[in-house]
């Protein structure tokens, strides 16, 4: 039954990763039922695939009009907030920790109509107090994948599901410099290395080697701007890059700051303000470099120095790049790094295409999951 036409229902869906997922993965989908309440996710999800029928709030799910019986998958991304270890740790005594009690209740009400419904719930990689209270709730153990088998995104996750045989996907290899756009800036804001900076080597050979020789399966911190607190940390791009979170404080707090060779026979300008780049005031903001050996998985080559990063004011939005540029990633590199087609998420603001995308799921992990089932 390989062509048997799905009725899914996804609660908390988000931007339908999931249907993705489910178009990826060669299943076909007569029906598909959302329950989100963000407009922006909303909008995405609407844009991209226009027969979705939204349900609106999933606390109001007795008063939606399905045929529960027909409900062949049943999706859900339940609030990761109330379970994080970054998050309050309440549980569900968080209202948000309470929804995943309502997600069940729909769960049991299809079960009890339909005993071979498919489930794949989805959350973060709990505390142990929390994942066997979890557990025991949803009665399966988890398969716990890290995104950074199939994306260049270090992401690990719980998946709860009915679907049998699931093992770990194939690495695929991907890092950062393997998606991110070259000749952008962000728009926000750009920083610029001189090579000249460098104390005790050339800072153009010892990346050109990295790329080169230095493979890394885990984010490499190599800097930080002013105080090594999440916001400001600088990444490698030989690495992964840092799980994308829906919100935080601070400038690289939800993607990730990286350092990347801008092309030098082009002016690369981020808009905003035109101010000069020879001014001695545009150029005061000092990058630190980590010292040489700590938790850099023995990268070789600083010597122990502290290379010096000059860039603009935090201010001004209008730098010429000519050597290096320390930026957070693109809405377009945020969707490579959830293995989302490109400008998916395009029509909203950056803030909130960052935001959607944090919340989501990288697909690919998903397509695995899901070519396991059987009709």
């Amino acid at each position: 039954m390989e062509n048997k036409e799905l009725i899914v229902l996804s609660l908390f869906d988000g931007i339908s990763c999931g249907q993705i997922a489910l178009q990826r993965a060669g299943f076909n989908v007569k029906t598909y039922y959302a329950s989100e309440i963000d407009k922006y996710a909303i909008k995405i999800t609407q844009k991209n695939f226009p027969n979705t029928i939204q349900l609106g709030d999933i606390t109001q799910w007795k008063t939606w009009d399905i045929d529960w019986s027909t409900i062949d998958l049943l999706f859900a991304g339940f609030p990761c907030q109330a379970w994080s270890l970054a998050g309050h740790q309440q549980g569900d005594k968080d209202p948000r920790g309470q929804l995943m009690w309502v997600m069940l209740d729909i769960y049991n009400h299809i079960k009890a109509l339909n005993p071979k419904v498919y489930f794949l719930f989805e959350n973060v990689k709990m505390k142990k107090q929390f994942a066997d209270y979890v557990n025991n709730a949803i009665g399966v153990t988890p398969v716990l994948i890290d995104s950074a088998l199939v994306s260049a995104q270090t992401r690990k996750r719980a998946y709860w599901t009915n679907i049998q045989g699931i093992s770990q996907p194939e690495d695929k290899h991907i890092y950062l410099y393997d998606i991110i756009e070259s000749g952008v800036v962000d728009r926000d804001k750009s920083f610029c290395i001189d090579a000249n900076y460098f104390k005790g080597g050339n800072l153009v050979q010892y990346f050109e080697k990295s790329r080169r020789q230095l493979i890394f399966d885990k984010p490499i911190q190599i800097g930080y701007i002013k105080k090594n607190q999440q916001g400001r940390r600088v990444y490698a791009t030989n690495g992964k890059n840092i799980t994308l979170k829906a919100s935080g404080g601070g400038w690289g707090a939800k993607t990730g700051l990286i350092l990347q060779e801008c092309n030098k026979s082009k002016t690369i300008r981020s808009g905003g303000r035109n101010s000069p780049v020879g001014d001695k005031h545009d150029w005061d903001t000092v990058i630190y470099q980590r010292p040489h050996g700590a938790n850099q998985g023995g990268i070789k080559g600083l010597n122990g120095k502290t290379p010096t990063m000059t860039s603009s004011q935090w201010q001004y939005n209008n730098l010429l790049l000519n050597e290096f540029i320390i930026r957070k990633l693109t809405p377009i590199e945020c969707e490579r790094l959830q293995t989302i087609p490109d400008n998916y998420t395009d029509g909203i603001s950056n803030s909130q295409r960052y935001k959607c995308l944090g919340n989501g799921w990288t697909v690919d992990v998903i397509v695995h999951i899901l070519k396991h089932m059987r009709f």
